[in-house]
């Protein structure tokens, strides 16, 4: 039992180590975002916060999932995709709030979709809990691309 503790921490501790990398770009993302023209559709900063804690929590839980599969199931590309989809994920931060980069920031999230899905797809093939759990963060990145989109077209002076 010890060790499956240790492994849901230690990957709840992977998980948010990247959100923190991708958290350091954006002190001041809040000041950055309100001076942005915004869809209607776009959600307030303070949704942000709360969103991503809850999505790197299920992923966190996902990744324990499977990484908590009998050897035989298991393999080494469903957790190397996850935390390939992890750094794709921090990288964003950077690109869009720090840097402002736009266009690289929109195709870091495309990248950072289709990466989601494989991961989705693979966790999935091990576990069908592992797949489910990764749902709201396909989701919600999904949304992030086209609100991603939208700013990025909207911005062409802070974003380049």
């Amino acid at each position: 039992m010890s060790k499956q503790i240790l492994g849901l921490l230690g990957w709840l501790a992977v998980t948010f180590i990247a959100a923190f990398v991708g958290a350091l770009a954006s002190v001041e993302a809040a000041s950055f975002y309100a001076q942005l023209t915004r869809p209607s559709w776009a959600p307030p900063a303070s949704w942000f916060g709360p969103v991503w804690a809850v999505l790197y929590a299920l992923m966190a839980v996902a990744a324990w999932t499977v990484w908590r599969a009998p050897l035989r199931v298991r393999t080494r590309r469903p957790l190397a995709l996850f935390l390939l989809q992890l750094a794709v994920n921090a990288l964003w931060s950077w690109l869009f709030f720090a840097w402002r980069l736009g266009g690289l920031a929109f195709a870091d999230v495309v990248v950072l979709l289709a990466l989601i899905a494989a991961t989705l797809v693979s966790f999935w093939k091990v576990k069908r809990l592992a797949g489910a759990l990764l749902l709201p963060y396909l989701c919600w990145v999904g949304f992030a691309t086209a609100l991603t989109w939208s700013v990025w077209q909207s911005n062409p002076a802070l974003l380049r």
